[in-house]
């Protein structure tokens, strides 16, 4: 798969994709209509970051595409690449224990702070991509 040239895009599934860590320079897209909501992006080489009606959703540190990002009650998923391993923050559920699954293996536990934010790192190697799952547990 390529970077995300758009920035971000609606796809076939009813999911959305966004990040272009191949840009040099920080670009952004704003007031990117999905479901209702509005997005904002804001990518390149060092970081990519996802916004939802101004609250913060996705976050990573070098920058990342990712691919057919889905929320639900249960938690969020999406496929991430990048040229190096990425460190990313998610904005969920305050103080809420959530299941980490990297490539349907079962990665452990985390519980999100205060604010919601969950942050875990992925391991690329020579993976051209990486799925990650985030499920809430009950």
């Amino acid at each position: 798969m390529s970077v995300v040239k758009e920035l971000i895009r609606t796809e076939a599934d009813g999911t959305i994709s966004f990040g272009d860590y191949e840009l040099a320079a920080k670009t952004k897209l704003e007031d990117f209509e999905f479901q209702g909501d509005l997005y904002k992006v804001k990518t390149f080489k060092e970081i990519t970051k996802l916004e939802k009606n101004g609250m913060f959703v996705y976050e990573s540190v070098p920058g990342t595409a990712v691919y057919n990002l889905k929320e639900t009650q249960e938690g969020v998923e999406f496929t991430v690449e990048g040229w190096e391993d990425p460190q990313i923050t998610l904005e969920l559920e305050e103080e809420t224990e959530y299941e980490i699954l990297i490539n349907d293996t079962n990665a452990g536990t985390m519980k999100t702070n205060l604010s919601g934010k969950l942050t875990l790192s992925v391991e690329l190697g020579d993976e051209d991509q990486i799925d990650v799952k985030v499920i809430k547990m009950s």
